[in-house]
């Protein structure tokens, strides 16, 4: 599982600095999440292969998290792609790129998708044999999802020594990937787990966009591998997060503790702070392991 930072700023682009947007590499999909203006640029800046791209995913219609969008759709179009996309989010979203496509004359020549969202409740929204993802319903001035990602339990692995040993036939490595007892040459019921070992551990990644502190989204992220949870705010500027609906970095962390995630990845920070360690530092009063999105940053949790 890989996560590329393209944009962690909130509010507006800078000239060091982008706004929402991130890839995450999981069992062999390449998933957008947000498309903050800027994000083509930063794709191709960081070696991200459009084509791979097949489904994106919006948390709320916001700019900052969305005005890149139909711009990134349009250079599909140029680059005459002709894979589907699929395109989650708020209901809102079909109306608003297709009224840009239409006015521009610019219809896509490729299959489009809207998933629009309107559930208060979290629900599964993308399934195929490797990975499930679910909405993280959230708290901002408007309609907002985050989104959990999980990779499904896969197969066992053969233990080769042992299941020659067992005197099994290769017919059957199937039925042991799959965690089935069989039997050998002999007929005799061999048990799966003394010839197979468990599977790679299933990896997730929380994606928690703009929201105001919210424990009750704890237990549908709990004992997630990583967390990303915005920290608009440090602890000098606390009152202005309900005013907001944003987070502080302290609160990010103590959802992170709540839900027992094992990293907890900080972002969409606001241009008034100079320096990104303060959000670190006050993060970890509450919590351990705090990494700090930034531009261009690659996380490898495989």
């Amino acid at each position: 599982m890989k996560l590329t930072i393209l944009g962690c700023y909130s509010a507006t682009p800078r000239t060091m600095g982008n706004t929402t947007s991130q890839v995450l590499e999981i069992k062999n999909h390449m998933f957008l999440i947000d498309c903050g203006e800027g994000t083509q640029v930063q794709l191709r800046r960081h070696k991200v292969k459009f084509n791979r791209i097949k489904h994106i995913f919006i948390s709320h219609l916001h700019g900052d998290h969305f005005y890149g969008l139909v711009g990134l759709i349009s250079t599909f179009r140029l680059l005459t792609r002709e894979a589907d996309l699929h395109i989650y989010g708020p209901k809102g979203i079909k109306e608003v790129v297709t009224l840009q496509l239409k006015l521009a004359d610019s219809w896509t020549n490729y299959k489009l998708f809207f998933h629009e969202l309107t559930s208060e409740k979290s629900e599964l929204v993308f399934e195929d044999d490797t990975v499930e993802v679910y909405t993280i319903p959230l708290e901002h001035r408007v309609y907002t999802n985050g989104y959990l990602f999980k990779e499904k339990t896969g197969d066992r692995k053969l233990n080769i020594d042992a299941i020659q040993e067992a005197k099994i036939n290769i017919a059957y490595y199937q039925k042991l990937k799959q965690g089935f007892d069989v039997e050998n040459e002999e007929g005799i019921l061999i048990d799966n787990e003394k010839v197979t070992f468990p599977p790679k551990k299933s990896k997730s990644y929380a994606f928690c966009s703009d929201t105001v502190y919210k424990e009750d989204i704890v237990p549908l992220i709990r004992n997630v591998d990583v967390l990303y949870h915005e920290s608009t705010f440090l602890e000098a500027h606390a009152h202005l997060a309900p005013k907001t609906k944003h987070s502080t970095a302290k609160e990010a962390a103590s959802i992170a503790k709540k839900a027992e995630a094992g990293t907890l990845i900080l972002g969409h920070y606001s241009s008034r702070y100079p320096d990104l360690e303060m959000f670190r530092e006050e993060a970890k009063s509450n919590f351990e392991n705090v990494e700090l999105a930034q531009d261009g940053k690659l996380f490898n949790f495989n």
